[in-house]
């Protein structure tokens, strides 16, 4: 009788640990249930909250950092559309973000009107600039077509009235602090310091500490190698241009889009390793 109830007592503790661990696992369910819920809440508000910073963000700034961001905007004009169009394909597939058209023949605005086109089609989060804009009719012109942003090789002043308003980013060719001045004064945050191969890196760190609140990249003479693209970045400046040393004659000639992609991925990944 006595093992009876020694029987019955064990197995009501048993039960009641049975109903405990029930209980506790109902309980850690219903904590997970709740984790899970203010994870999910606290993902949609970050969602929410990085697409408000991004509608705050201006487009000059957006420009400015998708440019910084990959360290080279490669630039180049063919007149022939089927090549122009080939070579964007190449860049994008490379990883390029941002690239400058340069205005250097008749074809120019219809080639690039064509490039708009496509992007828009095939490849919405490359940005496309427009090169040397020389005067307003030219800016207007490219404006209409859907440019992202706008390159002079100098500054020039109708352009930056006309753009900068617009929120479009302006970045014009400077070669002395007299030309820096007059367009960081207009409004200017991004200077194309050109020709590149002409002032050097020296002039680079010469003027860096004299205008803190502006970005600088070199146009003409950087080269694709580690050597030259590190020199520059130590001097100071934010990106480098990259016209002819990367897309040259020859390869547009050959139609050699394979090498342009590979080219660029190797310039794309020095820089990487220089950040």
């Amino acid at each position: 009788m006595k093992c009876l109830c020694e029987l019955k007592n064990i197995h009501q503790v048993f039960k009641n640990k049975i109903f405990a661990l029930f209980a506790l696992k109902t309980k850690i369910k219903i904590k997970l249930f709740k984790y899970s819920i203010l994870k999910d809440a606290f993902n949609s508000l970050k969602g929410y909250f990085q697409q408000i910073i991004l509608i705050k963000m201006t487009k000059t700034q957006s420009v400015t950092n998708t440019i910084i961001s990959q360290g080279v905007l490669p630039l180049y004009y063919n007149a022939d559309e089927t090549v122009t169009l080939e070579i964007l394909r190449s860049l994008y597939k490379a990883g390029i973000r941002a690239v400058e058209y340069t205005s250097r023949g008749k074809a120019a605005l219809g080639n690039f009107t064509k490039m708009v086109e496509i992007r828009n089609s095939e490849m919405p989060q490359m940005l496309l600039g427009i090169g040397t804009i020389k005067n307003i009719q030219q800016a207007e012109e490219y404006y209409k077509v859907g440019a992202d942003f706008f390159i002079s090789p100098g500054f020039v002043a109708e352009v930056a009235e006309f753009l900068i308003p617009k929120d479009l980013l302006y970045s014009p060719g400077c070669m002395t602090p007299t030309e820096i001045i007059a367009a960081e004064t207009a409004g200017v945050t991004f200077v194309k310091l050109f020709p590149g191969n002409a002032l050097g890196t020296g002039f680079m760190s010469a003027i860096k500490d004299v205008f803190p609140n502006l970005k600088f990249m070199p146009t003409g003479g950087v080269d694709t190698t580690k050597e030259s693209i590190e020199s520059w970045f130590k001097a100071g400046v934010s990106a480098v241009g990259m016209g002819s040393k990367l897309v040259s004659k020859e390869l547009m000639l050959a139609k050699d889009y394979a090498t342009i992609e590979n080219e660029t991925k190797k310039v794309l990944e020095i820089i990487q390793t220089l950040k």
